[in-house]
């Protein structure tokens, strides 16, 4: 499969989910999942949440992130999913800060009915690297992508 390909896989196999599963890595350098609603523009992705949270101090000491999006499958000859290695940062220009707030939207109105919160902060993670999981051509079969 092209580079291409695995970046439209892994492009529409993100927009057509709700949830990742986010690694992040505390100053003690110890691993930490979060569960995170999230929005994509490609293969970029985006989600909002509290500056003081865990995930947002571990970024800005650390932005080395990985994440994953898949579901569970009761098959495990059909499990599909996306596994990611992105870098994070707080986005802070004002359109990039719209185009975010647009996506999130389109995709989750019912976000336009929260309270506005001063210590909300986006965040955008740019992939590094990735795979299209995809058991259905052979067990633990997957497409990688640098970016």
């Amino acid at each position: 499969m092209s580079n291409d390909e695995i970046r439209q896989k892994i492009t529409s196999y993100l927009k057509s989910h709700n949830i990742m599963t986010l690694a992040t890595v505390t100053p003690e350098g110890q691993p930490v999942a979060h569960t995170v609603t999230y929005v994509n523009d490609g293969t970029t992705v985006y989600f909002g949440t509290n500056r003081q949270t865990r995930k947002a101090q571990n970024i800005m000491k650390n932005p080395s992130v990985s994440f994953t999006v898949d579901e569970d499958y009761a098959d495990w000859a059909m499990i599909q999913g996306v596994q990611m290695i992105g870098n994070a940062s707080i986005l802070t220009e004002q359109t990039e800060l719209e185009k975010a707030g647009k996506l999130y939207l389109e995709k989750f109105p019912a976000a336009a009915n929260l309270p506005q919160n001063p210590d909300k902060i986006m965040i955008k993670i740019k992939p590094v690297s990735g795979y299209f999981l995809d058991y259905t051509k052979g067990f633990t079969h997957r497409d990688e992508v640098r970016f």
